[in-house]
């Protein structure tokens, strides 16, 4: 009897372990994940990871993460020739996004998630949510939630600049100067 205790014992630690594996958080190992971009051409986030940096982005084309926008084009176009990718996930139609990345001029990979399956693998219902990640997939940052001034984007721009060994870009001075020329 005590050694069938022991060893269900030993067995549910098991599940609580592996179930505590699977939790997204920074430190831990991305989840798996693949989506398909605009174009049906599957997205993989294991083989963008081995590559380089990625930083997910759930998000929507609401007004607050509209406003976000540019700062996280700004952290794309600032650490992206040194191996940053970056990937936003919105939960908007196909077909309003279209027409927001070309109004946009987005020029990061993008796709569709409509029915938010995105949300459930990386465990939040946040909207938006960033996700940073070093090569080889370990999550180095986790940001939720909507910031219109720049700082979280800067934050996270920082961190970008440490995975890819530069120099750090002050992202929201570059945005906040460039929307101050308009």
């Amino acid at each position: 009897m005590k050694t069938t205790i022991i060893a269900l014992s030993a067995v549910l630690l098991g599940y609580v372990a592996q179930a505590e594996d699977t939790k997204v958080a920074v430190g831990q190992p991305a989840p798996a994940f693949s989506i398909k971009d605009s174009t049906g051409k599957i997205i993989d986030l294991k083989t963008l990871t081995d590559k380089g940096p990625v930083l997910v982005r759930l998000t929507c084309g609401c007004l607050g993460c509209d406003k976000e926008l540019p700062y996280f084009q700004e952290v794309h176009a600032a650490y992206k020739a040194k191996g940053l990718i970056s990937l936003a996930i919105f939960k908007e139609p196909d077909t309003k996004v279209e027409s927001y990345a070309k109004e946009k001029k987005i020029n990061m990979l993008y796709a569709v998630d409509t029915k938010g399956d995105s949300w459930k693998v990386f465990q939040t219902k946040t909207m938006p949510s960033n996700f940073l990640i070093e090569k080889g997939g370990r999550i180095s940052a986790i940001s939720a939630g909507c910031d219109t001034s720049g700082l979280l984007a800067r934050g996270l721009g920082d961190k970008a600049a440490k995975l890819v060994g530069t120099e750090k870009v002050d992202i929201k001075t570059v945005v906040d100067q460039k929307a101050k020329t308009k």
